[in-house]
């Protein structure tokens, strides 16, 4: 799993002013939580790019006043107006510590249903898990090869060692839904089956809606 190093300073003061005053000179607010203490720091919004700037999942080393903290990024805030990274909640990771982490989901594979014409519809992008720091991974594998057409994989039906999946267990993860073009054949495919067995009733009442008019004209010769 990729990790990143981002240098940082420690805080010493706090509050909107102080915060303020740091985010004029480019740096962001942060803080580290989930070890012994609370550590309030700050770090260059362009060391925190590759961090924050990014779908893929990582570890952070932030290296503080001669010490280093690996982390996991947990929240952030952006400013409504420009859009800029205003802070960065960080989660320190102690390996006899279980935690909760969102981690990115990679489909691989081709369904069957794709093959015969379905598409492929992703419904999510991650999982929430619990786990230990060790057993963090950068990307949770699903396999869609067995996925038939109108069929799903649902949160239950993935399975990983070691982890706990928090999502509700019957959501849809990724399914094969039916394109335009096979609607549109089933759609003219079922008018011509409906049709066959009228076809064959019209057939079969012939003769016998001949031999009833054939009874009127014996009677009229007697």
């Amino acid at each position: 799993m990729k990790t990143i190093t981002i240098e940082g300073q420690l805080r010493t003061e706090s509050g909107k002013k102080a915060a303020r005053q740091l985010r004029s000179q480019d740096l962001v607010p942060g803080v580290i939580y989930g070890g012994e203490k609370e550590i309030n720091f700050s770090a260059s919004s362009m060391a925190l790019a590759t961090l924050v700037y990014t779908p893929n999942f990582q570890k952070a080393e932030i290296k503080l006043d001669g010490k280093t903290y690996i982390c996991i990024l947990k929240d952030l805030q952006f400013d409504k107006i420009s859009d800029k990274l205003i802070h960065v909640d960080m989660l320190e990771l102690v390996e006899s510590k279980k935690i909760t982490a969102t981690i990115p989901l990679f489909f691989s594979g081709t369904a069957i249903g794709v093959k015969e014409g379905g598409k492929l519809n992703i419904r999510m992008k991650t999982l929430k898990v619990k786990t230990y720091p060790k057993y963090l991974q950068e990307k949770i594998e699903v396999k869609v090869d067995d996925l038939q057409l109108n069929g799903n994989i649902r949160v239950e039906d993935v399975k990983v060692d070691n982890y706990e999946i928090l999502n509700p267990a019957r959501i849809p993860v990724v399914s094969v839904v039916l394109t335009r073009q096979l609607k549109q054949e089933e759609a003219t495919a079922a008018p011509a089956k409906t049709a066959a067995p009228a076809a064959a009733a019209t057939a079969t009442a012939t003769p016998a809606a001949a031999a009833t008019a054939a009874k009127p004209a014996a009677k009229g010769k007697k």
